[in-house]
């Protein structure tokens, strides 16, 4: 029998500050074989319409960044720089509940779309942004230089507006 102090800890999506840079470098190094560090990312961070959103977890111990995500907005448009999730937390609803919260933002924000690019062998990514309503709109050929495919980044559209 489970009890409130023994089940899972809720997540909460909440814009990542500035000192929480060098965990999400951490996090990103743990998904992607060309990661961006803390340098990379603070230099993100403080572009203007850039906002970063962390999942975590919070506790008595404090708290568990299980994945984020990188969006810059401009002139009625956004992209997704990057999202990563927790290897241990993946396909468990994470990603979805990152992208929900940033089209949320952006929605409020009356932005216009969101574009993203994603690897053509990534499955679950595909399938999680198609259900989010993104759609095809070109590619980019040995984009990405690490993957296990042939490296070419579907660009893809969620119209907001």
């Amino acid at each position: 029998m489970k009890s409130w102090w023994t089940s899972e800890k809720p997540l909460v999506i909440e814009r990542a500050e500035k000192d929480d840079l060098p965990k999400l470098a951490k996090l990103h190094a743990e998904c992607f074989k060309q990661n961006w560090g803390t340098a990379e990312l603070t230099t993100i961070f403080e572009q203007k319409g850039v906002f970063f959103l962390s999942a975590r977890t919070s506790g008595v111990t404090g708290k568990t960044d299980l994945g984020f995500v990188v969006i810059r907005a401009i002139a009625g448009e956004a992209e997704v720089l990057t999202i990563a999730v927790s290897p241990k937390q993946q396909n468990k609803g994470v990603g979805r509940k990152l992208m929900e919260a940033a089209i949320f933002q952006l929605y409020s924000d009356r932005t216009e779309a969101l574009f993203l690019e994603v690897d053509d062998t990534n499955d679950s990514a595909l399938k999680l942004y198609k259900k989010l309503g993104f759609k095809k709109v070109g590619e980019r050929k040995a984009y990405y230089a690490a993957s296990e495919g042939s490296g070419t980044a579907l660009v893809m559209r969620c119209d907001l507006l």
